[in-house]
């Protein structure tokens, strides 16, 4: 009776095991679904547009034929750069703060606030602090506006995701190499980053993808140009300005370039994500 009993229980149990993962399976499937059908869309419309002019040439008034989006392709790599250099130590470092010294008080508090509301804050509202901050005072705009507004917007997103990877260190890495005698700085720089290596790079390349596709910042900030940009001190044509004003013309010429810069614009952050993989997977294998 009771073998008959551990058998029943042990079915039950499997059945409902197999039945949560198909619900798991099914409900991953679904949220899979509308990404590969939107990049799917984006290939199909914007594949005919690519070509090797598209890559290497400026606009072209409407009317003509050929063009690309060269200028803006270059603009976009500047200004996610001066985005990273800026954004990247700040959000990193203020994390390491946050998880590491653990500060009590008004200070650390106010931090986490600021930056839970900065991830809350809409791209146009720090498009306008930006241009008001970076642009007006100046009199003109530029690419280095537009890599700060962006960085404006990679800082808490940084900051937040690796302060969640850093918690996630086990203390007892720490209790290590404390009880060997190393110092809080020299653990926090040798042992704990280190570690966190592949969630950081994660984190980082969130940041990177979400300021990468931004436009109401780069509107108010960097403008766009387009022509060669060879001063960050100018206005700078970017990706996703140039979408913006080629998507909202009635020439279909230029819906199609819009569609062909969507999917280069994809396939950038895709490879920076990819590079990123790599790079990180080489530093692993060679620590160990």
């Amino acid at each position: 009776m009771t073998d008959i009993i551990l058998k029943s229980n042990l079915g039950r149990r499997k059945f409902v095991n197999r039945l949560m993962l198909g619900i798991v399976i099914l409900l991953t499937a679904l949220a899979i679904i509308p990404l590969i059908c939107i990049v799917g869309y984006i290939i199909y419309k914007g594949l005919p547009a690519i070509n090797w002019d598209f890559f290497t040439k400026l606009p072209v008034p409407v009317g003509e034929s050929g063009g690309g989006i060269g200028n803006s392709i270059i603009g976009t790599l500047i200004l996610v750069a001066i985005a990273s250099v800026v954004g990247i130590p700040i959000g990193i470092l203020s994390a390491v703060y946050l998880s590491e010294y653990k500060p009590a008080g008004a200070f650390s508090s106010c931090v986490r606030f600021v930056v839970d509301v900065m991830l809350g804050i809409p791209s146009i509202v720090l498009g306008i602090f930006a241009y008001l901050t970076f642009v007006k005072p100046f009199g003109h705009f530029s690419a280095i506006s537009g890599g700060l507004a962006l960085a404006l917007l990679m800082i808490p997103i940084v900051g937040r995701s690796t302060e969640e990877i850093l918690k996630l260190v086990p203390n007892t890495i720490r209790e290590g190499a404390y009880a060997l005698g190393v110092p809080k700085w020299k653990t926090i720089l040798r042992i704990v980053l280190p570690y966190a290596t592949k969630g950081i790079v994660t984190g980082v390349m969130l940041g990177v993808a979400r300021v990468a596709g931004e436009t109401a910042p780069l509107l108010l900030t960097a403008f766009g140009n387009h022509f060669w940009s060879k001063n960050i001190n100018e206005p700078i044509a970017s990706l996703p300005a140039q979408i913006f004003e080629y998507a909202k013309s009635p020439f279909d010429d230029w819906i199609q370039k819009a569609w062909g810069a969507a999917l280069v614009l994809i396939v950038l952050v895709l490879t920076l994500n990819v590079i990123a993989r790599v790079i990180t997977r080489g530093r692993f294998k060679n620590a160990s």
